[in-house]
């Protein structure tokens, strides 16, 4: 990569260092186990990853939410379903009055074990941020293995069927597309218009919005760009795009990440990274301050241009 830094970018807009603007959602990373391994994955989650949230930092969480103005709850993994507490945590914030939203993979509710999975999400009005990295069943299985695109699409009828998706339901259902290479995604607008029409027409499918996601560099998808020689090109590419106005709603300045093990975080990616937070704020879930933590400075490194290329990854 060139020697133009994510805090020499910055600096010349003027725009450094980046600090917190407050906690309104808390991230929760429930382990890496996941039942797939999908070429982009930036926690390298898979089905042997023994990565897993105890019982007791789920219950750290939960006090934190029950004592603080937290308004989301953002549930991620792997696979968060398959943490044995994810229904405790989802129920427990759901009492305490909190926006619960769940990143789930779909493939996941036909996996054993997950009986019941989607009607427990409609029960507690879970908001479903769904991964379909295409609306072609070629583009899809590619990146996530034979088969992935047809359970994916059974699994969103079945939440179709639910209520999930309508425009007159309070259900919502998104999508999140990644591109399927080292390049960055179509506007966001367009594309969603593209992914309503093809799945309603092909498949009956409605669904809320699409969030386009460019894929970081990071995990699975940083190793594969190593292996075939264009991870600097990449990350040039990424800082070429560079676009100031994603600096204002950049996830980081509103967001709180916790890790699997209950160590905090800026973001999902400086977990994976290892970077935590500054140093003058808590590290740890157990040791929750949130005046401490909201005024925060945050953690940045290049990997950072993944979130502010283009038209952003917010």
């Amino acid at each position: 990569m060139t020697n133009n830094t994510f805090h020499d970018k910055l600096q010349s807009f003027n725009r450094g260092p980046l600090t917190s603007r407050g906690i309104s959602v808390l991230q929760v990373n429930m382990g890496y186990r996941c039942n797939m391994a999908c070429a982009h994955c930036h926690v390298s989650a898979g089905p042997g990853r023994s990565e897993v949230m105890e019982g007791k930092t789920v219950e750290s969480i939960l006090r934190v939410l029950r004592e603080n103005p937290i308004a989301t709850l953002d549930i991620t993994g792997g696979a968060p379903e398959l943490n044995p507490h994810f229904r405790a945590l989802v129920a427990g914030a759901r009492k305490a009055g909190k926006r619960v939203i769940s990143r789930t993979n779909l493939t996941i509710f036909f996996e054993k074990g997950m009986d019941g999975l989607p009607e427990f999400y409609r029960e507690q009005g879970v908001e479903l941020v769904a991964s379909l990295p295409c609306y072609l069943e070629e583009n899809v299985n590619r990146v996530r293995g034979d088969g992935a695109y047809h359970k994916s699409i059974d699994a969103l009828r079945m939440l179709n069927r639910l209520g999930y998706g309508d425009e007159s339901s309070a259900l919502r259902l998104s999508l999140v597309y990644n591109p399927g290479g080292a390049f960055l995604a179509p506007p966001q607008g367009a594309l969603e218009a593209d992914y309503k029409r093809v799945l309603k027409e092909r498949h009956g499918i409605v669904f809320t919005r699409l969030f386009a996601f460019a894929n970081m560099p990071v995990g699975r998808f940083r190793d594969s760009l190593a292996r075939s020689g264009t991870l600097d090109a990449y990350l040039d590419m990424l800082a070429s795009a560079f676009n100031p106005a994603t600096l204002d709603t950049i996830m980081c300045r509103s967001l709180l990440s916790v890790g699997w093990d209950g160590a905090l975080y800026d973001c999902d990616f400086n977990q994976i990274l290892g970077i935590a937070v500054s140093s003058d704020a808590p590290r740890h879930i157990r040791d929750f301050d949130f005046a401490a933590l909201s005024g925060r400075r945050i953690s940045m490194d290049d990997h950072c241009f993944g979130c502010t290329a283009g038209q952003g990854s917010t």
